[in-house]
């Protein structure tokens, strides 16, 4: 995956999680990359929207989700 430029940040469809926390305080986004033409999934901290983005393939993200759902808290 490559370094996304200032235009392709600005054009990913962000969404929160639906874990986040109902204070909001505590939020994460992910975004499809498909909408800047590369694979994968961006995620990064609502709070800092203009911080770092951490990029990971849909299989890696599939792997990570299904492995927190089967997570009790």
């Amino acid at each position: 995956m490559t370094t996304l430029n200032p235009a392709a940040r600005a054009a990913l469809p962000w969404r929160k999680s639906t874990y986040s926390g109902a204070n909001e305080s505590q939020c994460v986004e992910v975004a499809s990359l498909a909408a800047v033409g590369q694979d994968g999934i961006a995620v990064r901290d609502s709070k800092r929207p203009d911080g770092p983005i951490f990029q990971i393939g849909l299989g890696a993200f599939a792997a990570f989700v299904s492995y927190t759902r089967r997570q009790t808290i």
